[in-house]
């Protein structure tokens, strides 16, 4: 399973989901939504954006809930 956290520098909702993504899931990568054209164009105003092997399963404020669900546990 790939799991990816699109978000942003400043983000406080990111830096919660990333917080509570790394205790779930230590395979996570972050991306820079700031750092890549395409993520722009898709999640600007969305982030953080939670993708499970490329598909979203979540995004906007994520609780551990939601994170657990997406990812299965």
């Amino acid at each position: 399973m790939r799991v990816e956290l699109v978000t942003r520098q400043g983000c406080h909702l990111c830096a919660d989901a990333w917080n509570l993504l790394r205790r779930l899931c230590a395979e996570a990568q972050v991306r820079d939504v700031d750092a890549d054209p395409e993520l722009f164009r898709l999640y600007d105003f969305r982030v953080p954006v939670l993708l499970v092997d490329g598909r979203v399963v979540g995004e906007g404020p994520l609780d551990e809930q939601t994170l657990k669900r997406a990812l299965g546990l």
